[in-house]
């Protein structure tokens, strides 16, 4: 019959509910294979779902579904499930006849309330942890129950999965190839497979039929629906089904498989050999689905819900093709608290009977003794990223610390984090961002080229390639061994052209015979010579290469795969040492510093090593860093690292000794500024910088009264903390002191004025400041504030404010003090100072942060009269301010600005990253205003009526750190995003930036 034909409307739904169980509601329609549908919203109750069948369904496979519904009503006692509503008769299946007069079948369910999995967003792990647990707990309440339809012929069943190799055709070439894969694997893994455990199961925990709860920061899974597609069938299917659904639309399905895994294996044990036929299921579920789609594009065109998961389910064969069976089934053990690798207790017992000396690795050096070399991410050792890619500069360091340990080998690097790794090979774009391979699973012995390598035991040789462009091998060889109860391997990489191509596969080397010899740099990827040996328990069906390196995430189970070498030669030099953990780390800042000392993040992170605009933590992974304009020029810029460190190892002494530093500072600043600011002090920090431009105001114009703008921030010192409403109008604060005084932000999107032309009316509210002061029979000290004022949500001054501002407050007397620790030093793009942005010269600008790039300096620049009028008789000595050091760090900074155009960069990366979040708030209206200038920009986020957004803005804020991105929150709401990047920034880093918001901007976070 026609599918139209089939199709019951609203209407008739409705009248059926009121007929056969005397129940009034409202019919919606809902998906479905085989039943059609429908929500019954009810007056007071959660409702009822309606299923109407197709005509001649089989009656005894619907008694089958209501005696199941009935057996886990009572046997789940932790579960929710739809119960079995009688019909007016006291029939759990009510039967009607259509107007075709054919004979239809009729049940009411109770109604399971909640959303439906496809719906949420995001979904994480603790919520698939969720699913598979409650996937557990219905298995386990079906334990026991039987029934004739059970056992019926199934397609969605995959232990009958193979009916779907004479639909082959259906499918051309990578498609055909990947369906073949798996069913030949499927195929050929009966006979273990048919001895499973068996019993009747859901079966189909899909997107649609999964119901999780409303919570949106901590979601659960609550339930599964509809149990048409229950069968009797292998146990461990129903777990592959939950997983192939719950894991499409992820860059990485098996990492998103593994919460599920491990949920469902606490309520319901699984046992080895299931999980061994796990990685296959999944992928037999999901040929069963395309080629259910491909068939049924064929017969049912019209029906989309029949087709509805085929791409998602493709991409996910894809992928799964791509993951080996054998690290998805160790994997898989990890989770279950299963040793990840069956055989790893069997290696590690039998090493350590063995007895095996460095010196039968290599007889030519004669020497068993080691010497550990760090070179992880927190190494002091590697220094600068740029040192140690120079060959020759890391050679040099290698053959210095080889004369300081003449009769050790050098080595070291077993599960070692590294940040070394820098090509493209080594990352992926992961469900959480970019992953890199940091995690380094061999030891490497670091000896001269040409050094003879040798078999610790008889072996064959499985893998024996070589590739000079290979940067984690080069040359490899491979061995298999044999003990009495188990096979492993072992791996020498890094051997010279001739060493791999002396081997076939298939050779027998005896023990003590040597295998080859190291290879040069040239014929390993630029590497210092050295052996990478590793051991390994499975090769994952490599049989070209092996990786030597790991990604962080999965480091539990490559630890299994490939266990320590040292456990074969029992150095203590290469004995891993526990590093203190971050709690630890956290447990005691909170005994011994102070409470204000606040951490970022609700997990904070520990960073080791900065690069550019990314920070990376002591395992290696990497941020970026949208928020630390400290370090201005790149987190440890190699040029200004070098200038501190050059002159740190001549002299640093205080500026009244003669040195060209300071002088050669100051020229590069004063190249930037107006030539009415003209000299310069040198201090610390910003907020030494602004005290002392307090003190110059007092100097010079004999009052002590400050007018500043609400929300703004100047330092932390005393007389800093009472000119900045941030402060002393914030928690802990107690108002503004006597000769403070606060205007309101000049915020003119909701602000005291709001819309274009509001700088008269805010600079008015300046002049209402010096009309206050004057009543007190009191002149005007200064006017001070930040081109962007930054802890006011990077707020960008009116048009014609600061302008309007600094005339009347010099017609009263008063100076104008541009406070430049953000926004200067090229920032701002279109021009070096923020001040420079609104057409006015201050009289004095204090700069900061960005001076130093992560050193402590700082600066205040003023004009000639105010300087001399501060040169009163009174010394002005910093101990520091100005040392050679500090002014060799400035100036390298300012020249690094301006050589690598760096403001110009600022400008244009800014401006396309402005105008593209201005695209994104019209996708997203939450984001109510976007505003900056260059790399200093803020997103506001409110609701309709303008309302702040805090907590929303800082799940934002946590959640762009789960995807490797650093992000935080500011204004005196608490509502604005801020991104004040290093600035060299790029637009790659910007479009990655975008990426992740767009993503998050998507989750279900409004109603927090």
């Amino acid at each position: 019959m026609n599918y139209e034909n089939l199709k019951i409307s609203n209407q008739q739904a409705e009248e059926i509910l009121l007929k056969r169980f005397n129940i009034i509601g409202s019919a919606s329609p809902l998906p479905g294979e085989i039943d059609f549908n429908f929500r019954i919203k009810v007056a007071d109750s959660d409702g009822f779902i309606l299923k109407i069948s197709r005509p001649d369904e089989d009656e005894g496979y619907l008694d089958f579904q209501q005696k199941l519904l009935q057996h886990v009503d009572g046997n789940g006692q932790h579960l929710m499930a739809p119960k079995v509503i009688m019909d007016v008769d006291g029939n759990p299946i009510s039967k009607i006849t259509d107007a075709f007069g054919k004979e239809r079948f009729v049940r009411l369910l109770t109604w399971i309330s909640g959303r439906v999995w496809s719906t949420v967003n995001p979904q994480l792990d603790d919520l698939r942890f969720s699913l598979g647990e409650q996937c557990g707990l219905l298995t386990q309440a079906l334990q026991g129950f039987d029934h004739p339809e059970a056992h019926r012929e199934f397609a969605w069943d995959v232990a009958q999965a193979l009916w779907t190799k004479p639909h082959l055709d259906l499918f051309q070439n990578e498609d055909r190839e990947i369906i073949a894969y798996f069913q030949n694997q499927f195929e050929e893994s009966q006979d273990s497979y048919s001895n499973l455990r068996t019993a009747v199961v859901h079966n189909d925990a899909n997107d649609n039929n999964v119901i999780v709860s409303s919570d949106l920061i901590h979601p659960k899974v609550q339930a599964s629906i509809d149990y048409g597609d229950a069968v009797h069938t292998q146990i461990h299917n129903d777990l592959a089904v939950a997983c192939a659904y719950a894991i499409m639309n992820h860059n990485d399905p098996l990492e998103a498989a593994l919460p599920i895994v491990q949920g469902y294996h606490t309520t319901f044990p699984l046992e080895e050999n299931e999980l061994m036929h796990l990685y296959n299921a999944i992928a037999m579920r999901l040929v069963i689905s395309v080629t259910k789609s491909a068939i049924n594009k064929i017969e049912e065109p019209d029906n989309t819900y029949l087709f509805i998961s085929e791409k998602p389910a493709w991409e996910v064969l894809k992928k799964w093709r791509k993951i080996s069976a054998d690290f998805a089934y160790f994997s898989f053990r990890k989770v279950c608290g299963f040793e990840a690798h069956p055989n790893v207790n069997l290696f590690k017992n039998w090493a350590s009977s063995e007895d095996f000396q460095l010196s039968e690795l290599f007889p030519s050096i004669a020497s068993n003794e080691s010497h550990h070399l760090d070179l992880s991410v927190s190494s002091k050792w590697i220094g600068h990223q740029e040192d140690f890619n120079d060959l020759d500069f890391f050679e040099f360091k290698l053959n210095r610390l080889q004369k300081e340990h003449p009769n050790n080998i050098i080595a070291g690097g077993y599960l070692e984090p590294r940040a070394l790794y820098t090509s493209d090979a080594f990352d992926k774009v992961g469900n959480s961002g970019t992953e890199s391979r940091t995690i380094h699973l061999g030891i490497d012995f670091w000896l001269p080229s040409g050094t003879p390598i040798h078999a610790l035991l008889d072996g064959e040789v499985v893998i024996a390639v070589n590739d000079a462009g290979n940067k984690e091998y080069g040359g490899l060889v491979i061995l298999k061994h044999q003990t009495d109860q188990f096979e492993f391997y072992t791996l020498y990489g890094h051997l010279s052209v001739a060493s791999a191509t002396a081997h076939k596969v298939g050779d027998y080397i005896k023990k003590g015979v040597q295998i080859g010899e190291l290879g040069t740099s040239e014929e390993n990827g630029n590497w210092v010579p050295h052996l990478h040996f590793q051991v390994l328990l499975s090769l994952l069906g490599y049989t070209k290469d092996f990786p030597g390196v790991a990604y962080y995430n999965q480091i539990n189970v490559w630890k299994n795969i490939c266990p320590d070498p040292n456990l074969l030669f029992k150095s203590n030099a290469l004995q891993k040492t526990l590093e203190t953990s971050n709690a630890e780390l956290i447990a005691y800042r909170k005994q011994h510093l102070g409470k204000s000392l606040s951490l970022q993040y609700k997990v904070p992170i520990k960073m080791v090593r900065g690069a550019g605009q990314y920070v990376i933590d002591q395992f290696g992974r990497k941020y970026l860093d949208t928020v630390n304009n400290v370090a201005h020029v790149g987190h440890e810029n190699y040029k200004v690292v070098k200038a501190g460190q050059e002159q740190m190892a001549l002299i640093n002494t205080n500026s009244r000794y003669l040195h060209d530093n300071i002088n050669a500072l100051a020229e590069e600043l004063l190249e930037t500024l107006p030539p009415e600011l003209s000299v310069l002090h040198f201090v610390n920090s910003g907020s030494e910088a602004n005290e002392l431009a307090i003190r110059m105001v007092k100097a010079a114009t004999g009052q002590r009264d400050i007018i500043a703008s609400e929300v703004g921030y100047h330092g932390n010192s005393n007389m800093c903390i009472d000119i900045s409403s941030y402060k002393f109008d914030g928690k802990g604060g107690s108002g503004a002191p006597e000769h403070t005084h606060i205007f309101p932000l000049p915020d003119a999107f909701r602000g005291k004025y709001t819309g274009e032309h509001t700088g008269e009316l805010y600079a008015e509210e300046v002049q209402k400041q010096i009309d206050s002061i004057h009543k007190k029979g009191r002149g005007v000290g200064a006017f001070i504030i930040e081109p962007i004022i930054s802890c006011g949500g990077q707020v960008e001054l009116p048009e014609g404010f600061l302008a309007k501002a600094y005339e009347k407050v010099r017609a009263a007397g008063g100076l104008c003090i541009s406070d430049e620790v953000q926004t200067g030093c090229g920032r701002m793009g279109k021009t070096f100072w923020g001040f420079q942005l609104h057409d006015v010269t201050p009289d004095i600008v204090t700069i900061g942060k960005p001076l130093g790039n992560g050193h402590p300096l700082a600066a205040v620049v003023c004009t000639r009269d105010v300087a001399d009028k501060f040169a009163n008789g009174m010394e002005y000595f910093n101990t520091f301010g100005g040392n050679p050091v500090s002014c060799a760090i400035g100036a390298e900074v300012i020249r690094t600005v301006k050589r690598e155009k760096l403001q110009e960069n600022a400008l244009n990366v800014g401006e396309f990253l402005k105008a593209e979040l201005h695209n994104l708030s019209q996708e997203f209206p939450i984001i109510g205003d976007v505003r900056g200038q260059g790399l200093f920009l803020g997103i506001e986020l409110v609701d309709a009526d303008k309302n702040p957004l805090a907590a929303q803005t800082d799940y934002i804020a946590d959640r762009m750190k789960d995807h490797g991105i650093l992000m935080s929150t500011d204004g005196p709401d608490h509502n604005v995003l801020k991104i004040k990047p290093p600035i060299v920034f790029t637009k790659a880093n910007a479009e990655e930036l975008l990426l992740y918001l767009r993503k998050v901007l998507a989750e279900d976070f409004m109603k927090l």
